[in-house]
């Protein structure tokens, strides 16, 4: 089994400053973080002995730039200095309420579908919506791209769409799954929360990735 190295990890933090159109001391001031704390020249003790980044560190890193953990074991295993990308289905947001998109499974079917290039998710049946309007602020805002896969697992306090029998669309958080009956918490507080019976719930699936 192949093991995680001191460069490796190192490098994939110099691939998402890159990402984010940072320096290392940018990403780690943006952080939170003490400026050089990412700097070369503490990635070596001065008695020689190789310093790893903490998971704290790591976890302001990816907090900073909005990237999901998965995008930045990515970043670990491509040796090209780039995240992997790849083509997924798009549309937009207004539009995944209209027939023709999706099958009963909430698996994107049809025409229509544009495409887009984002970093690799797992699931070949995931795609990709366009926000539009202010109504998700301020986690979402007009112009954000999610990444949806309805093969993912749904827990609570996942971020996720959900499709309704008569046709509705929308953006929650999952507060609580039930037999018969979802809670969804609204990402903008201008908007009340939601109890949708199961009955009513065509599909729901998991935003594993967002642009912003």
């Amino acid at each position: 089994m192949a093991m995680l190295t001191h460069s490796q990890i190192w490098s994939a933090i110099d691939r998402l400053a890159a990402r984010a159109k940072m320096t290392a001391s940018g990403l780690a001031k943006k952080s939170g973080l003490d400026p050089t704390t990412f700097n070369k020249s503490k990635r070596i003790t001065p008695e020689g002995r190789p310093r790893w980044p903490s998971t704290e560190s790591v976890a302001k890193a990816l907090a900073a730039t909005n990237t999901k953990i998965d995008v930045f074991v990515g970043l670990i295993t491509d040796s090209s200095g780039k995240a992997a990308l790849h083509s997924v289905p798009l549309i937009g947001f207004a539009e995944a309420g209209t027939g023709g998109y999706f099958d009963d499974g909430g698996f994107p079917v049809g025409k229509g579908w544009e495409e887009t290039a984002l970093p690799t998710v797992t699931d070949e049946h995931a795609y990709a919506l366009e926000i539009s309007g202010d109504s998700m602020k301020p986690v979402y805002r007009d112009g954000d791209i999610i990444v949806v896969s309805p093969a993912a697992v749904v827990r609570k306090g996942d971020r996720v769409v959900v499709k309704t029998k008569n046709d509705e669309v929308m953006v929650k958080e999952l507060k609580r799954k039930q037999a018969k009956s979802i809670e969804l918490k609204s990402l903008n507080s201008e908007h009340k929360d939601r109890t949708i019976p199961m009955s009513d719930v065509v599909w729901m699936a998991r935003i594993v990735w967002a642009s912003q």
